[in-house]
């Protein structure tokens, strides 16, 4: 009888976390399919975004999304590959068959990756460009078999075709084009190898 009444109650020691769990997981699908339906009926569009207008309006409630909700998982580093691979799906990135990031993909609807392709630790993809009162989104595209090496920076509008390496640490300015099968790094990064 004992052992039964001390099976109940070290149950009942886990049904707080338990709930409290369920509770995150529930919160966090409510809201990524919240943050779908907004996107869908008010798209945020590439380019540069004027002040008053209704782009900036549409920005600012997406941006509450991702600072109340979604930046914190990003920037964790708590939640393994797989499952960090389809949190960034539900965002709208888009990520080739066996693709995986354990980096930071800022403003996901903006990225697109092809397949076998990674990006590494701590990386960071920023398809945004702030300057003084100028407020833009330009997509970054990084082609297949990539990788993007731990802790490099891959600003807007950025063009990585297949079977290239950005190196660890590297920044790359906005606008760049890094061609199939060459390697860029450095600060800021620039073609230390071409493709063979």
């Amino acid at each position: 009888m004992a052992y039964g009444v001390g099976a109940i109650a070290s149950y009942g020691d886990f049904r707080g976390i338990v709930l409290t769990i369920v509770a995150i997981v529930g919160l966090y699908i409510s809201a990524i399919c919240i943050y779908r339906v907004f996107i869908r009926v008010f798209p945020l569009r590439a380019g540069d975004i004027t002040s008053g207008s209704g782009q900036e309006f549409i920005y600012h409630v997406y941006i509450l999304f991702y600072l109340m909700l979604f930046y914190p998982v990003m920037r964790s580093g708590f939640m393994p590959a797989p499952l960090m691979r389809a949190f960034y799906l539900a965002l709208g990135t888009r990520l080739g068959r066996n693709t995986y990031s354990q980096g930071i993909i800022l403003d996901p609807p903006f990225v697109r990756v092809g397949s076998d392709s990674v990006i590494g630790q701590a990386a960071l993809i920023v398809p945004h460009v702030i300057e003084g009162t100028r407020l833009a989104h330009f997509p970054v595209e990084i082609g297949n078999n990539v990788t993007i090496g731990a802790h490099a920076v891959v600003l807007s509008d950025v063009v990585v075709g297949d079977n290239a390496i950005v190196a660890t640490g590297a920044v790359v300015p906005k606008g760049s084009r890094i061609g199939a099968g060459e390697v860029w790094g450095g600060v800021p990064a620039r073609r230390i190898k071409s493709a063979d």
